[in-house]
């Protein structure tokens, strides 16, 4: 049976999962790469972002593998692909990785402009979805083929999925940081009243790790 799931999302002690003023230069805000510092070292990043041998295992490594374990489509704002607004101004932007990004499965990308699919190396390929977010998770489920689908982000996108009761499954990391403004993962979330439960906490020296579970979500 497809979940749909959260994997790897960090947030600050303050609660932000992303920093302010985000652009080419600060993809994730003023401040935001500090929140990975988990994350970047393990074994599964170095491979699945640099094609690198090594890399730290553990705890962090574990929740980062668990990740991309039975993933067959993501979803994805449109933030979470490039720091390009309102229509496309060209469509020589490609995503934030390059000519092989760390997916290997569909992407469906949340956007209000509509875009061709784009076909990248390793087996990733980017949808552009213009309906909102029940339309882009109809046509991940469908394209996982029975694999779970992930939800990449940003906060806004995870907060909708959430609200909508869609999310089955929400790995966050709380990274032992302060970034002080920003976008916050929770904000206008009632976890309690939506029915999600912390069903695992476990603490590495770089973040907290906690599994939430909705139990009366549309998906459970």
């Amino acid at each position: 049976m497809t979940r749909v799931r959260v994997e790897s999302f960090t947030v600050s002690l303050d609660g932000y999962g992303a920093g302010p003023s985000q652009d080419i230069n600060n993809p994730l805000g003023v401040g935001g790469t500090d929140l990975h510092q988990w994350a970047l070292p393990t074994r599964t990043f170095q491979r699945t972002l640099f094609g690198a041998d090594g890399g730290t295992t553990g705890i962090d490594d574990d929740f980062a593998a668990r990740g991309f374990k039975n993933v067959g489509a993501w979803i994805l704002g449109r933030n979470m692909f490039g720091p390009i607004r309102g229509p496309w101004p060209d469509m020589n932007w490609k995503g934030w990785w390059g000519d092989s990004p760390p997916y290997h499965v569909p992407v469906f990308i949340l956007t209000h402009h509509a875009r061709p699919p784009i076909q990248m190396e390793g087996g990733t390929t980017f949808h552009f979805v213009t309906g909102g977010i029940h339309e882009a998770l109809d046509q991940a489920r469908e394209a996982a083929n029975g694999l779970d689908v992930r939800i990449g982000g940003g906060p806004n996108t995870i907060q909708q999925y959430l609200c909508a009761g869609l999310i089955d499954e929400l790995h966050v990391a709380i990274a032992p940081i302060v970034l002080g403004r920003g976008e916050r993962l929770f904000e206008g979330v009632d976890l309690r009243t939506l029915g999600y439960e912390c069903v695992q906490f476990l603490a590495s020296e770089k973040a907290t790790h906690v599994v939430l579970r909705c139990q009366a979500c549309n998906n459970a």
